[in-house]
């Protein structure tokens, strides 16, 4: 959590509000990659990339 406090600070001292997208997105695509890693719908995932 300390990772994310940080790129948070990091965001906001600099003024990079354009990267909060691209942080938003690789976070719901890494959280879908784990939660579907074990699953049956692993493989209809994965076609869409």
């Amino acid at each position: 959590m300390s990772f994310i406090a940080e790129l948070w600070e990091f965001v906001r001292a600099r003024k990079k509000y354009w990267l909060l997208p691209i942080l938003v997105m690789m976070v719901l695509l890494g959280g879908l990659i784990v939660l579907t890693q074990g699953s049956a719908v692993a493989p209809f995932v994965y076609t869409l990339f």
